[in-house]
């Protein structure tokens, strides 16, 4: 098992220079962060995860989390990594000094943990869930709730989890059914909760779920939901802790993420279940998506740890393993040479340049849209704020699809490059493929985040968000245009955004005609063409930054660094935006053929 799971200078590069860290590092909250420091942060993760999550990445799949008596056993790297996690602060960072926090921006913990999660994708939920449970405490409890949870939760003594999905509803939240019944100060809470991740594991004291649940006469669909505080174990005044009459009832086995529990929970079996309402009554949706950008960066950055990860270990295969000869001029084989490696192939070749490109991509567009999250909460203008705000809900669905979707396909990619390897045990190409395949369903499936983007986001404020994010191209186009080797590329991104307006003007008389489900119905064929016109936009920006580099002879990086950008950027606009060109085909053909009610088409 190779041990290079991270490119930490594409990481850095990315991050310093083409996201500009400092215009967000110059924001008051993070006046006492510099680079330096930051540097000295992301260091130390590293460390941390060479030691403490890389080795047990493959031991975490084969001793998988399971059930057995009630209780959900974990490996026991599970509790070490809660409590050095706890130490470093990984779970506190986003929080403010008075109640323990570092009062660090969310694009740098964005980093750090895209760091732990390229070495083992399997341990940082674990941390990250128990941050957003606190976050969703902190942001809307009372101070009661407040002193009694948060604390212990971010030391990693406690963990946390969000409790949505029911047996009966699936995605569909307006039809859950958990009940919550008034009992002097607090609630009793009675249902059941599936496929919670992290939902119960011997590696912490104690665990908080934020469960969503309807108070008694709430109204029906989702403005009746009120979200609650339900620890397994209730504190008392002493400190104790005594059980709250939440049951484990089982877990599922999956198919990859084996070593991150996922557990079937049962609230008030016993009718002895206690919860505290979060907020007020009937907002615990609203309250549960002021996170959801978070957690659905969260995601992306995830999948896109995981296409770097098995990105890293296919091109360490490539660059070792011999196998065939080089076409001579005659278009033979000469064999009496030796061997080349794989790597030297054209189409091996290919197969690696499409890995770097969606891994550097996705990466790419998760630190944006993590600076555009800071920047839209602590920018001294309010009017940069709104601006911000704007283009992350812009870009919120497409950076958990695209690294999803697009990751899933490089780590094919990647398995393919080790040939019938890449299918055996042996490697580990095989494990990052069977646990990206989760990433696309989680926080909302690629479905959802495409009504999204196409529903929501794009006609988002007569069109506001879409007209900021087409300058922020504009922009990128205007400054690659100053370099003549980039000039043909800009161009053609130019051509792409012109593009995009065509499709939407085809596609927006349905939703005006109040034909919402003509309108959507290749909404998922939409985001795969948005998404992949706005990484190209980010490999522009990145080519331009490199060739920058080069031209003032900046030594930060090697020249054959940037000159990889430079090609990377080259191979993405011919091999994958070239794409768009179908896919805007698709979006514009007059031919319906999935809105028929007759079901008799799959006869």
């Amino acid at each position: 098992m190779a041990n290079q799971y991270i490119d930490l200078a594409t990481l850095k590069f990315l991050l310093y220079d083409v996201h500009d860290l400092s215009s967000v590092l110059d924001q008051a909250r993070f006046a006492d962060y510099d680079q330096a420091s930051v540097e000295l942060f992301l260091n130390a993760v590293k460390d941390f995860s060479d030691k403490e999550l890389f080795p047990f990445f493959r031991e975490m799949d084969e001793q998988a989390a399971h059930y057995k008596e009630g209780e959900i056993i974990v490996h026991s790297q599970v509790r070490k990594f809660m409590k050095k996690g706890g130490e470093m602060g990984l779970i506190s960072a986003l929080f403010d000094y008075d109640i323990g926090g570092l009062q660090m921006p969310s694009t740098v913990v964005t980093a750090a943990t895209y760091i732990q999660e390229t070495a083992n994708n399997h341990l940082p939920g674990y941390i990250g869930l128990t941050l957003g449970a606190a976050e969703l405490i902190v942001h809307f409890g009372s101070a009661l709730l407040k002193d009694a949870f948060v604390p212990k939760m971010i030391t990693g003594d406690w963990g946390g989890t969000m409790c949505l999905t029911e047996p009966q509803a699936g995605s569909s939240l307006s039809d859950i059914i958990t009940a919550a019944v008034p009992d002097g100060d607090t609630y009793k809470i009675s249902g059941q909760k599936i496929f919670i991740s992290g939902g119960d594991y011997l590696g912490v004291e104690n665990i908080v779920h934020l469960v969503l649940a309807r108070i008694e006469g709430a109204p029906a669909g989702t403005k009746g939901i009120s979200l609650f505080a339900v620890p397994k174990r209730r504190p008392q005044e002493n400190g104790d802790l005594i059980p709250n009459d939440v049951n484990t009832i089982g877990d599922f086995q999956k198919m990859g993420q084996k070593g991150y529990c996922t557990t079937h929970l049962s609230f008030g079996d016993q009718n002895d279940c206690q919860g505290w309402l979060v907020g007020e009554p009937n907002k615990g949706l609203k309250y549960m998506f002021l996170m959801m950008n978070g957690a659905r960066i969260g995601v992306g950055r995830g999948a896109a740890a995981i296409t770097m990860a098995a990105y890293q270990a296919s091109l360490n295969y490539a660059n070792e393993r011999p196998q065939g000869r080089s076409l001579t001029s005659t278009g033979k084989k000469d064999v009496s040479q030796e061997q080349t490696l794989i790597i030297n192939h054209p189409d091996v070749k290919r197969m690696l340049l499409f890995q770097k490109v969606v891994s550097e991509g996705a990466l790419s567009l998760v630190l944006l849209t993590s600076k555009y999250h800071d920047l839209s909460t602590t920018h001294s203008d309010p009017k940069e704020r709104e601006k911000y705000l704007l283009l992350l809900e812009m870009l919120t669905p497409i950076v958990k699809t695209y690294p999803s979707e697009m990751g899933s396909v490089s780590v094919s990619n990647g398995l393919q490059v080790l040939g019938g390897y890449g299918f055996c045990s042996d490697f580990i190409l095989q494990q990052y493929y069977r646990d990206i395949r989760i990433f696309p369903i989680y926080e909302g499936t690629t479905g959802i985040q495409s009504l999204d983007l196409l529903g929501r986001k794009i006609p988002m404020g007569n069109g506001k968000g879409l007209e900021l994010l087409s300058a922020e191209i504009v922009k990128a186009i205007n400054e690659a245009s100053q370099y003549t080797e980039l000039v043909p590329y800009a161009k053609k991104m130019g051509v792409k955004l012109k593009l995009v307006q065509e499709v939407l003007q085809f596609l927006m008389p349905f939703a005006q005609k109040g034909d919402y489900e003509r309108f959507l119905s290749d909404a998922t064929v939409f985001m795969e063409f948005f998404g992949n016109i706005v990484v190209g936009w980010l490999w522009l920006a990145m080519a331009t930054k490199a060739k920058g580099a080069l031209a003032s002879g900046d030594s930060q990086y090697t020249s054959d660094f940037y000159n990889a950008k430079v090609h990377a950027m080259k191979f993405y606009f011919k091999y994958e935006l070239t794409k768009t060109t179908a896919l805007a085909e698709v979006l514009m053909n007059e031919e319906v053929l999935t809105v028929a009610e007759d079901i008799k088409m799959f006869s």
